[in-house]
């Protein structure tokens, strides 16, 4: 029994693999469903900005080949998959977005798309992203604006909000992206899909573009990762990408299971972080994944891990070293005024600490590092909001104190990025007509226990895309 086209681009990426494998639909049919979808609504949502259909349908039909001649198949044969600007694939420009990169051609493909092709996935296409992947709101000068399908005027977060929009909207069943300061976790917020930033060191990140390596606090802080819509293929792609390699020093063979936890599984609640005000749309969503969470037998207490402010402030020492600035002094002259507007906002906000300042603060993530994981001793999982508020108005990132106060909204998103902990962002539910999300954070190298309080989320709660723009 074979599916229809619109089931196709509906499916998830491991329903996908399966209909494939069981021969449901061939891959050929599951490629051309989706650049058929991306013809249709990426005109409206411009979140694809590079499709690959030419090369995308070669390679399903050599995966239908391989299905035929009864070959062992890989995990996600013949699935396709996108990837975000800044994340090399090779035959593409690695663009960040910006006009100055439009020729930038990757030697090979960034270790995430070498492992995801290992796994049989097909690459069909670019998406979007901020300029240098720099701002909470989507827009590049090489390719404009992305749009919000929930709402037009609200923005579809960032960096990584091309990806989330063509999720969103069934372009793609399964993206790519990063996240240093919530790049992956405020965009699945916005478009109410799910997204995993993994532990510093699980994935891979390596490129053969200059400045091929970044000063220390951005290596200790960003991470890959991927984005869907559904946490089981959030799950298939972390066992696809993990693991080290020599290309990223920083990557450990850490399993993806680990020991069982005692039982019940506390989880702390965190409602407002730091006292500092969480919209009730917010708010709403996190207690109904509490109740969801209790019924699926957590035990959980309204308790807050130590220091969030300093943690975020920690993080901005590191992202404002004179290293820091001097590399990005380096590159500015590339990049857009509303760019450069940015960072001159993040800057001032962090305070431009001196050296020695800048020094002391990855002292200060050693010690919040003990402090949490002693907290995570006693309460595994932490189930918090993404961005304290709901989306704000496309554009207004760049408006007086919008930069500083999007950080204070982001304060538990950058927290995680300080301790490099793994966090899963998925949506609970709809409120006044835009998704809630909820992040699920856990301890380091133990994305498992974050999978499986999500996966138990998903189910009582169920997803709310793909849908059409609106």
């Amino acid at each position: 029994m074979s599916v229809t086209a619109t089931d196709l681009w509906r499916m998830s990426a491991t329903d996908l693999a399966e209909a494939i494998r069981s021969r449901q639909a061939s891959s050929q049919e599951v490629i051309e469903a989706h650049l058929r979808r991306i013809e249709t609504v990426n005109p409206s949502v411009n979140a694809v900005t590079v499709v690959l259909a030419g090369q995308a349908l070669a390679a399903a039909k050599e995966a239908d080949h391989a299905l035929a001649g009864g070959s062992d198949l890989p995990p996600l044969h013949g699935v396709p998959f996108t990837v975000k600007g800044n994340i090399d694939l090779a035959g593409t420009p690695t663009t960040q977005g910006a006009r100055a990169l439009a020729d930038a051609y990757p030697r090979q493909d960034a270790p995430a798309v070498t492992r995801m092709r290992a796994a049989g996935a097909i690459p069909i296409g670019r998406t979007n992203l901020p300029t240098g992947a720099v701002r909470w709101h989507t827009d590049s000068e090489l390719w404009g604006a992305t749009v919000n399908p929930w709402d037009r005027s609200r923005t579809p977060g960032a960096s990584s909000g091309g990806e989330a929009a063509a999720l969103a909207t069934g372009m793609t069943p399964l993206g790519l992206g990063n996240d240093t300061l919530g790049s992956l976790r405020w965009p699945a917020q916005c478009c109410g899909i799910s997204a995993l930033k993994p532990t510093l060191g699980r994935i891979p990140h390596a490129t053969t573009l200059e400045p091929a390596d970044l000063p220390v606090g951005a290596q200790l802080t960003g991470v890959e990762g991927p984005l869907a819509r559904r946490v089981a293929d959030l799950r298939a792609a972390l066992a696809m990408m993990a693991g080290p390699t020599w290309r990223d020093p920083w990557t450990v063979p850490a399993p993806l299971r680990g020991p069982a936890p005692a039982t019940p599984i506390r989880v702390a609640l965190v409602l407002d972080p730091g006292g500092q005000g969480t919209a009730q749309q917010v708010q709403d969503g996190v207690r109904k994944a509490a109740r969801a969470l209790d019924d699926a037998g957590y035990a959980i207490e309204e308790a807050e891990p130590p220091s969030v402010d300093l943690a975020v402030k920690t993080l901005l020492e590191m992202l404002s070293t004179p290293g820091q600035r001097a590399g990005w002094q380096m590159m500015s002259s590339l990049m857009p005024a509303d760019t450069r507007q940015f960072m001159s906002a993040f800057f001032e906000v962090a305070g431009n600490p001196d050296p020695v300042t800048a020094t002391l603060s990855f002292m200060t993530r050693q010690s919040l590092l003990r402090a949490w994981g002693e907290f995570q001793e006693t309460h595994p999982l932490i189930v918090a909001p993404i961005y304290t508020d709901i989306p704000f108005g496309a554009g207004t990132d760049l408006a007086d104190g919008a930069v500083a106060e999007t950080i204070r909204g982001m304060r538990m998103a950058i927290a995680v990025n300080t301790l490099g902990l793994p966090a899963v962002a998925l949506p609970v539910g709809i409120g006044d007509g835009l998704p809630q999300a909820v992040q699920v954070i856990g301890p380091r190298y133990r994305e498992d226990l974050c999978l499986d309080a999500a996966a138990a989320l998903e189910d009582r709660l169920g997803i709310i895309t793909p849908i059409d723009p609106r």
